[in-house]
């Protein structure tokens, strides 16, 4: 008999326990305000009569300005990602460890990102503070709340885009203060995606057939965390266009590994609909295939008209 949701958190809590254990064995303290460049900063317009903000402070490529914002403004919605996890997971033994662990270190994320924008002048503070407004009053619902297999499923695949998300856009910002900050973001990001990962290869020991189904469905239904960003579309293809975050890198750098690690492809322990589940998330994988190529084949053509 499959177990019921409660089982299941029961069945998971030793190897969420040891996980939890190789984390803080692995985690590094770091400290937000050694990677802002402090002594670049100036006094804004407003209550101190400083400069107001003009386009031409920033230094950040357009593709990178757009990817941190992005990046931030998903972070900051942290107070509705921790309510789901612990809604879901509850706040007692080593999965509400983890819960708030987790979201102590998220926490660092959006503060070092702000902090770093604001003195460098890398976008406008007002605008900035309006898209905050509006993409948390927005909330966050996660498509599969109320259900384990498909919540760490989803977030083991959701980390590892962060991942390289974050990763790219340092790289693509041109400054070397940014890219060590956003890698040290994506360190965090890594050994989270770690964390979520071999919960759900023990999933797979204990409910082969459920996690294989909530393996595919999240990949076929897969959304950042920021979808609900005003304007989401329009950015996300800017920073697909820059080679930041795109299909390819979805399928090939995060969906992929992960689902090798996971053996998804030799398991022999599947029946029924684990079997119909894995062979639609092969067609999916070759379906993402192909639009990325697509994809690939329309920004080379659109790069070589703008050479």
């Amino acid at each position: 008999m499959p177990l019921d949701q409660t089982a299941l958190l029961l069945e998971l809590e030793p190897v969420v326990a040891a996980n939890l254990d190789r984390h803080l064995a692995l985690a590094k303290e770091w400290f937000p305000h050694e990677y802002v460049p402090w002594s670049e900063g100036r006094t804004f317009d407003g209550l101190l009569g400083g400069e107001a903000w003009r386009p031409d402070d920033s230094k950040l490529p357009d593709a990178a300005r757009t990817a941190l914002i992005v990046n931030l403004l998903t972070e900051d919605n942290l107070p509705s990602y921790h309510h789901e996890i612990a809604t879901l997971f509850g706040r007692d033994g080593a999965w509400g460890t983890w819960v708030h662990r987790w979201t102590a270190e998220e926490g660092r994320h959006g503060i070092a990102i702000r902090d770093y924008l604001t003195v460098t002048r890398g976008v406008d503070p007002v605008e900035l503070e309006r898209a905050r407004m509006e993409h948390m009053q927005s909330g966050y619902a996660n498509q599969h709340s109320g259900d384990v297999l498909h919540s760490i499923a989803y977030v083991a695949f959701q980390e590892l885009a962060t991942r390289i998300s974050h990763r790219n856009t340092g790289r693509a910002t041109g400054d070397p203060i940014a890219e060590q900050l956003l890698a040290r973001v994506a360190a965090d990001e890594n050994l989270h995606m770690v964390f979520y990962r071999n919960l759900v290869s023990a999933a797979f020991e204990l409910e082969p057939d459920r996690a294989m189904r909530a393996v595919a469905d999240v990949a076929a239904g897969f959304e950042m965390p920021g979808a609900n960003i005003a304007g989401f579309g329009r950015k996300a293809v800017a920073i697909a266009l820059a080679g930041i975050y795109d299909l390819r890198q979805h399928r090939d750098e995060v969906l992929a590994p992960v689902l090798r690690q996971w053996n998804v492809w030799d398991r022999t322990d599947l029946r029924g609909d684990g079997e119909r589940a894995r062979e639609q998330l092969a067609a999916q994988m070759s379906e993402l295939d192909a639009q990325a190529a697509r994809f690939e084949e329309r920004r080379e053509a659109r790069n070589h008209r703008y050479a």
